[in-house]
């Protein structure tokens, strides 16, 4: 069977993610009306240890900007002190992303 170029794309490196697929994929993500809407996308999308392992991070990473010892975060997500530092790294160093989302939570909550 052919590769496909797009799927040696994705694999190529950190720096070549960025792809027509993937940013379609974003696209996608951003059109979805609601929290319903986002949670039947997830789960179709994604196995349901994909949607552990996501959810994981998301929440070792509020954990660690909250200050958290790496240990203690790992204990209270279930995510591995690897995967931990990992998501700390990309916090603080990566493209921003994580920090973005969880500044707009934080302006979300305070204006509740």
């Amino acid at each position: 069977m052919a590769e496909r170029s797009h799927e040696t794309t994705i694999t190529q490196g950190a720096g070549d993610w960025r792809t027509r697929e993937t940013r379609e994929l974003f696209e996608a993500i951003l059109g979805l009306g609601s929290l319903e809407e986002a949670e039947r996308f997830f789960r179709d999308l994604c196995t349901l240890a994909e949607l552990e392992a996501m959810t994981h991070r998301w929440h070792a990473a509020r954990l660690v900007d909250e200050g958290l010892p790496y240990h203690e975060v790992s204990r209270r997500t279930g995510a591995s002190t690897t995967t931990v530092t990992r998501v700390a790294h990309w916090l603080r160093h990566g493209e921003g992303g994580y920090r973005s989302a969880i500044e707009r939570m934080k302006a979300r909550s305070a204006g509740s």
